[in-house]
């Protein structure tokens, strides 16, 4: 059975990680802004390249050189974005997601008005987008707090973040409202879990107490400020929609033993907590009574329950790159994911940071969480990292990014033949931007090449590849052909 004509074709990036000009339009410093780049480090150590201190922030913020603060500069997506935009429009792409970087419209998060470099910024690149056919698709937090707030309020765990966030969000619907009408409140919002500065703005160092507590009262802040601003969004433009987006990290028990098994079930559960907040509208009891096991509470407010039950969100989106497997063995061998370790799946190949690759996983996933929320779904993120080689006719050839992307299509197309709402496909990413985990550029994602090296070295020159043509006939064909 065919995808609908309505089926939309696209891919993502983030404004950390592709902007640039970090100093420009009266943009504030970001957390993504003193995340380094540091070369000495294994790829696979997540932690190790994500670490910062209060020491390490103001070393950080004394500093002016890029070339290690790889955001900084990104891949100048802030003055070049019609170059780029043009040639998404050249493959066919119907929604682009971005993001809109908090701290270019305040730069701190605290002013009372917004910065109108930043606002004009953005209604810019929307109507440039929409005047090549291009639907936006809008993350509101994707990684890039403004720094005033770690380093003032330790972010997250602070519940006066979710009035400022609420102002920063009502300014975005206003503003550009009438340019979009698809937005999700925040990235991977579970991945605050993960990593907590990153995400919520948290540096360890000043938690007072378990820095796991600290984590789960940042995530309980950004559901109830979730919920609140998509109220103001139902408010404002009655027919737009607004997500969530979670990491779908799909894992299975590595055996049948029932101990590996119920292992599974458990961290299961606590994956599930935020998308059964954002798409149910109240926390799984069992959820809530296994983190009490563990020593943590919600920190749950008065009224906080009634704005979470009454405004869930409109569809459920999430990332997909790989699966996961769990046992209850110390001794088995584990593998880096999307900013997680897993038990290392036996069946799947792994790419060179170590993350598996599953498409049956991704109808797996598709599946799980249609049958669980019977909302649409929209999948935001998927791809596959690596080296790609520029050849010396100027060319690269990516066949093995073909063979990835052509393989979770086809699952994906079967799950909609099972019965899943899919509005639509976004890779990560179209264009070759920073890596998010260790703020590289050698791990590329994109159908467009990107002339910069891990240094910022290069001409910056955009470059198509082998796969560039070929989701150019994916699209084409409305996932008919995917030879």
């Amino acid at each position: 059975m065919p995808l609908p004509d309505t089926f939309l074709w696209g891919g993502g990036i983030a404004a950390s990680q592709a902007e640039g000009a970090w100093r420009e339009g009266g943009r504030g410093p970001a957390v993504s802004d003193v995340s380094k780049h540091r070369p000495n480090a294994d790829p696979k150590d997540y932690a190790a390249q994500h670490h910062v201190s209060l020491a390490s922030i103001e070393a950080a913020m004394y500093d002016p050189d890029p070339t290690y603060y790889a955001k900084r500069r990104g891949i100048d997506f802030y003055h070049r974005y019609p170059e780029d935009l043009a040639m998404f429009a050249e493959m066919g792409f119907s929604v682009l997601r971005v993001s809109i970087a908090w701290s270019r419209l305040y730069p701190t998060g605290e002013e009372s008005e917004p910065n109108e470099e930043g606002v004009a910024f953005y209604l810019s690149l929307f109507e440039e987008m929409r005047a090549k056919g291009i639907q936006p698709l809008v993350t509101l937090a994707h990684y890039d707090a403004p720094l005033h707030l770690a380093v003032t309020y330790n972010g997250w765990t602070d519940r006066r973040l979710i009035g400022l966030f609420e102002r920063f969000a009502r300014t975005c619907f206003e503003r550009f409202g009438h340019l979009v009408t698809l937005w999700l409140s925040f990235n991977e919002i579970d991945s605050v879990l993960r990593h907590p500065f990153t995400s919520g703005a948290i540096i360890e160092e000043k938690v007072e107490g378990s820095l796991e507590q600290a984590c789960y009262t940042a995530l309980h802040h950004q559901l109830v400020a979730s919920a609140r601003i998509t109220a103001s969004l139902h408010e404002l433009h009655p027919d737009a929609k607004l997500g969530c987006m979670l990491t779908m990290l799909t894992t299975y028990p590595l055996t049948c033993h029932p101990d590996d098994v119920a292992a599974t079930q458990a961290k299961e559960r606590l994956k599930y907590l935020s998308s059964d907040v954002q798409a149910g509208g109240a926390y799984s009891p069992l959820a809530l009574r296994a983190l009490a096991q563990r020593g943590v509470t919600i920190p749950i407010e008065q009224g906080d329950l009634d704005v979470l039950r009454e405004n869930t969100v409109d569809f459920v989106s999430f990332s997909y790159y790989m699966s996961m497997t769990e046992s209850v063995d110390p001794t088995v061998e584990r593998t880096p994911g999307n900013t997680v370790f897993g038990v290392k799946n036996p069946y799947l190949p792994s790419t060179d940071w170590g993350w598996q690759i599953d498409p049956v996983g991704l109808r797996i996933s598709l599946l799980a969480l249609y049958d669980r929320y019977r909302k649409p779904l929209f999948i935001v993120e998927n791809g596959v990292g690596m080296r790609d080689v520029l050849t010396e006719d100027g060319k690269v050839h990516d066949d093995y990014r073909i063979a990835y992307l052509r393989s979770h299509l086809a699952e994906m197309i079967t799950a909609v033949d099972e019965g899943v709402e899919l509005l639509g496909y976004a890779c990560w990413s179209p264009i070759d931007t920073v890596s998010l985990s260790t703020s590289q550029m050698s791990k590329r994602y994109g159908f467009i090449y990107v002339d910069q090296d891990d240094e910022g070295r290069g001409s910056g020159e955009r470059i198509r590849k082998d796969s560039f043509d070929w989701y150019r006939k994916v699209i084409a064909s409305n996932g008919a052909d995917l030879q």
